[in-house]
């Protein structure tokens, strides 16, 4: 591979010549563009992955510099591709030029596409806040071009973080709003009990009973079918557990579900926050005794 690497050093020199020479503005840019992209592509093929990325970088100016917007985007994030397997932070801000330059163009579908992408990389980096911010970024945008499918993944991804750091109220209204949303869709109708039953756990996390049988109705006359369900079933015994401090009840009403329906760690989570305050409750009732 150091044969590539030299090569491409080779190149990025010619490019660097060229830039710095004499000649047409127009034509000395598009020529050193395709050496840098020459250059780029041998620091790939060795596996020298800042170097393609600084490299794409410099392409990326070239086409700006020759007002090809939608070129200079795809170089960043060509860029953005090196970076992400040595530099997480240089990717992000390559991809975020990306974004910038898709707006500018009117390529929303692609600025969608990359927020994404950018809310991934925070998610991988443990940043949750940052990832949600992008998340709900690409929500925003794959809606206004009506990619319905994406838009609502990206919302699920907002809503599961927004419980994780203890924003019950935001999860819920999402959780709420895509199981309307999905029971106008006979694709999608299928999935409305699991996003009732993730909005139903996220109450139960807020520990309000009077708020959680009220939501169960809400549930039950938004989707008739809703109380005939395993999910349904598993709310309300959870709410009647938690309305009569029985720590024993709930622990069994969890664990029939999850023989039936594996839980997830999300929900797995979740539910352990719910039983270790009504564990506390149960306490503090024992010490009054």
């Amino acid at each position: 591979m150091g044969d590539q690497s030299a090569r491409g050093e080779e190149f990025e020199k010619k490019a660097e010549k060229k830039l710095s020479s004499w000649g047409l503005f127009g034509s000395k840019h598009e020529d050193a563009a395709d050496l840098f992209d020459k250059a780029a592509n041998c620091f790939k093929i060795a596996k020298s992955w800042d170097k393609a990325g600084s490299t794409y970088v410099k392409l990326a100016n070239c086409h700006l510099k020759l007002e090809s917007k939608h070129e200079a985007a795809q170089a960043y994030v060509d860029a953005a591709h090196c970076y992400k397997k040595t530099a997480t932070k240089e990717a992000i801000s390559c991809l975020q030029q990306a974004v910038n330059l898709f707006c500018d163009i009117g390529r929303l579908s692609m600025a969608a596409r990359y927020y994404k992408e950018i809310a991934e990389l925070y998610e991988s980096e443990q940043n949750i806040e940052q990832a949600m911010d992008y998340f709900e970024k690409a929500a925003d945008f794959f809606q206004n071009e009506e990619v319905s499918t994406s838009a609502n993944q990206c919302k699920q991804k907002v809503a599961q973080f927004a419980a994780q750091i203890e924003q019950y109220q935001k999860a819920i209204e999402i959780y709420e709003e895509i199981a309307r949303q999905s029971l106008t869709n006979n694709l999608l109708k299928y999935g409305v009990k699991g996003h009732l039953l993730n909005a139903g756990i996220c109450q139960l996390c807020k520990g309000d009973v009077v708020a959680i049988n009220n939501a169960l109705e809400q549930y039950q006359d938004l989707d008739p079918t809703f109380s005939g369900t395993r999910e349904y079933r598993l709310l309300a015994d959870i709410a009647s557990a938690i309305d009569e401090e029985d720590v024993t009840k709930f622990t069994d009403v969890v664990k029939e579900f999850d023989s039936m329906t594996p839980l997830d760690s999300w929900k797995t989570t979740l539910l352990l926050r719910v039983k270790e305050k009504l564990k506390a409750k149960e306490m503090e009732e024992d010490d009054l005794t």
